[in-house]
This record gives structure tokens, C-alpha cells and sequence, in this order.
């Protein structure tokens, strides 16, 4: 199944839009895939950052292309470079625009070119200088720049509305964060029209002094981080990135233009939440599976777009479920499930208790009499029966035994295992793994 991305997203980009306008037709969107994703290891050791699973039935990337979809920014680049086919085979399956429109969006990797600097890309900035000979060739006076790896719901149009009033030449989306936090983010100090007047990348506490900011409508002053989220005019974006030393849009690039071009801010105060580690991304999961969680992917309005498979709905027999949230196409026979996130076409057998766990599914069926005893030289794909599965993250087609104990209880925080990653204290078992019948963890 494909989103045709016609008329109901204009209606819903139409209801986002509020009471105001922003012309969008002058707009190109890049998503940025990032690098290698080694903080997202094993979950990115076969795929790209934004072709991780989230929320059961989604992928990062769709989180995104969503948020492009809803402002009705409809040319749209993906830039990746590391196991990218399956983001490839993902956005060619789930995204049709019109056949006889301008709207697009294609993935962009790494190429082997004659360039004397390398293939590879270096930084954000010079992934889109590297791929600025396919994004020029559109027409276009803004360029979107988006991270594949967060989870938030933004109006883009509302971002492109602050960015041209202001006449910036470059527009950052900031969010507010404590003390704590400011040593994961760029902190940016503003003045009172909003302009970036300082930047400092990943700032210690002793650096704090004088980073505060005043957010208009707003008392006191906070810590204004940049969400990696950016609108730049297109001829400061060309310069920048015509220089090969500027790798990275925040340790290089918005730094460079501070004393040359008006840098803006658009303050942001919803929902966001960078899923760049194992522990974010694990906890950002569970967070989904509780009562009126912070972000909602049931927004009647503004919907996370993915690919929709033709698959039964899923089966529960003799089960006890709590706080879950279950893709289709599952069978599930007398299990005990309690804050989990169970991905499609999972398996799981009977007494088998999963706690605190990510299960991501499968990518294609087993047929359900290979469960037999001793027929397989390995388990099935799936999580047999009488298996305790806690604080566990089991990625796609992993085959688990029965009687099979996934549980750290040594309390390990990073370990390489025979089958299995320990990362943040997460046991996390890689994509197509195989884990033998009575096996602890």
C-alpha cells in the first residue's frame, strides 16, 4: 500500500495552516539521514538512522516526510549514505506523489565522484554541499533542512512564515532545555527581535554564564538549544557550503554567519525528542505506550504517514496486555505483555512475559507449523514459548527459542555478547539474530 499525497494532505495541510498563508512553492526540503549512526548501534548495523522502526509501525524517516507533507512542502530530498537500501525501498513503496505535479522525493547517497576532498560525507553541511549538484537543479528561494531521527510534530509553514517576516538568512529552530541538558546541544543566545547573537556547540556548565535567553511572551530566561532544524535563503546556503572546510551547519557554519547575516530564531515549545541513542530511543518508544503520552501518533488531523502493508489484524489468545502498542499482522498466544511495543507480524509464544521491551517484528511471515520441535535447525522466526523478555530491545526477524531469559540481570551497561549488545543497560538483540532454546541473558 502507498500514500497517494494529493488531496486529503492538502485539506490537512489547509487545516494546519491556520488563519495565515506561506507560499511554499518556492521551497525545497532536504532530510538529513546522518552518518554512520554508531550511537544507534546494532539498530542501525543494517540500515540507516532513519530507516529504524518506531512506535510499532512507522520509521523514523516518516516522522519527517510527514511534517513536509502537512505544510504542503512537496519537494523533498533524503540524504543518506550508510545502508540505505532499505530507506530506499521504504520511501519508493510508501510515498506517490501526483504523476503529473512538480512534488517529489528522492534519496540522495553518497556517489563516487572525482572530488579531491573524498566521497564520504563529512558533516550536515557537507553532505548537502556534496548533493548541491542535484538539489540546485530545482527551483527554489528557501531550502528546508530537517534531521531523519527526531520525533516531534512542527508547522513547517509557521517556521517559513517567522523566517521571511524577519527577512533572516537563516532561521534555527530552538527549544528550551535545563542546565543538565546543554552539554548535548548547540546553545544559541538571542537578542530581543529573536536574532542569534551567540553560539556556543555543546557548552560544560562552567560555559553557561551569559548563555541565557529571553523567549518573547515569556518570564524568566532559558537555555535555547537548536533542534538541528533549519530554513536557509538560497544563496547564503550556496556560499556557505561552497567553502570545503564548513563540514557541519552548527560547530561551522551558523557560527561563520553571525557577524554577517541575520540568523533568527523560531521558538518552539511542543513536543521533541532526539532519538539519536539506544536510551532515548528505547525510552521515546515506551513513552508512546502510555496514557495520553506526550506525542500522539493518533492525531486526528496531522497523522504520521507510513507504509500501510496488507496484512491481517492482529491475534490475541488467553493474553494479558498492559500498556502496548501492537502493529498488525501479530500473533500473540497467552502472553503476559505489560509496557511494551510490539512490531508487525511479531510471534510470540505461549507464557512467554515481555516487560519494558521493544519488539520490532518481522519483515515477512513464518508459517505457523514450523513451530515443531526439533524440525528447525534453528527457532522460528519470533519469541517462543516460556521466554521472560525485560528491558530488551529485539530488533526485526530474530529468532528466539524457548525458555529463552533476556533480562541483564548482571546489570551490565555496555557489553558485546555471542547474539546480543548490551547498550545503556539495554539488551538489545540485532536484526536477524539467533538466540538457542534456554539461553540467559
Amino acid at each position: 500500500m502507498v500514500l497517494v499525497a494529493t488531496s486529503h494532505a492538502r485539506q490537512v495541510a489547509q487545516h494546519s495552516r491556520g488563519c495565515y498563508h506561506t507560499d511554499m512553492n518556492d521551497v525545497v526540503a532536504v532530510v538529513l539521514g546522518g552518518g554512520r549512526g554508531s550511537r544507534l548501534f546494532p539498530l542501525t548495523q543494517f540500515r540507516s538512522k532513519p530507516a529504524v522502526p518506531i512506535g510499532a509501525s512507522y520509521r523514523l524517516v516518516d516522522v519527517a516526510v510527514s511534517n513536509c507533507i502537512h505544510a504542503d512542502l512537496r519537494r523533498i530530498f533524503v540524504i543518506t549514505q550508510y545502508q540505505s537500501e532499505s530507506l530506499n525501498r521504504h520511501v519508493a513503496n510508501t510515498y506517490k506523489f501526483d504523476a503529473f505535479g512538480s512534488s517529489f522525493i528522492d534519496v540522495l547517497a553518497a556517489e563516487q565522484t572525482d572530488s579531491r576532498d573524498g566521497d564520504w560525507f563529512l558533516g550536515t553541511a557537507d553532505a548537502v554541499r556534496k548533493c548541491m549538484k542535484h538539489i540546485g537543479r530545482e527551483a527554489w528561494q528557501q531550502l528546508a533542512i530537517l534531521s531523519g531521527d527526531q520525533l516531534y510534530r512542527m508547522d513547517l509553514r509557521q517556521m517559513l512564515k517567522v523566517h521571511r517576516e524577519s527577512r533572516a538568512a537563516v532561521t534555527v529552530a530552538m527549544k528550551a532545555v535545563s542546565a543538565e541538558e546543554t552539554s548535548g546541544f548547540g546553545i544559541m543566545k538571542v537578542d530581543g527581535s529573536g536574532r542569534v547573537v551567540h553560539f556556543d556547540e555543546k557548552p560544560p556548565r562552567e560555559r553557561l554564564g551569559g548563555l541565557g535567553s529571553t523567549i518573547p511572551g515569556k518570564s524568566g530566561t532559558a537555555y535555547l538549544a537548536s533542534m538541528g532544524i533549519y530554513v536557509f535563503e538560497r544563496n547564503i546556503i550556496e556560499r556557505s557550503v561552497a567553502q570545503s572546510d564548513q563540514l557541519d551547519f552548527g560547530k561551522h557554519v551558523l557560527p561563520s554567519l553571525l557577524d554577517t547575516a541575520r540568523v533568527q530564531a523560531y521558538f518552539y515549545d511542543g513536543y521533541w525528542e532526539d532519538v539519536g541513542t539506544v536510551r532515548s530511543y528505547f525510552d521515546a518508544n515506551l513513552a508512546l505506550t502510555r496514557a495520553n503520552p506526550a506525542f500522539n501518533f493518533y492525531h486526528p488531523h496531522l497523522p504520521i504517514y507510513t507504509q500501510r502493508p496488507f496484512l491481517s489484524p492482529s491475534r490475541f489468545h488467553g493474553c494479558r496486555i498492559v500498556d502496548a502498542m501492537v502493529a498488525d499482522g501479530c500473533v500473540i498466544e497467552e502472553a503476559d505483555i505489560d509496557s511494551a511495543v510490539i512490531g508487525v507480524r511479531s510471534r510470540i509464544g505461549r507464557g512467554t512475559r515481555i516487560k519494558n521491551s521493544l519488539i520490532l517484528g518481522a519483515d515477512e511471515y513464518t508459517a505457523l507449523e514450523e513451530d515443531g520441535a526439533g524440525k528447525a535447525p534453528q527457532p522460528p522466526v519470533g519469541i517462543g514459548p516460556s521466554c521472560w523478555i525485560e528491558n530488551a530491545i529485539i530488533d526485526k526477524n530474530a529468532h528466539i527459542g524457548s525458555n529463552v531469559q533476556i533480562r541483564n540481570r548482571r546489570g551490565l551497561a555496555e557489553h558485546d555478547g555471542d547474539g546480543f549488545f548490551v547498550r545503556d543497560g539495554i539488551v538489545i538483540v540485532p536484526k536477524g539474530a539467533s538466540i538457542a532454546d534456554g539461553t540467559e541473558i
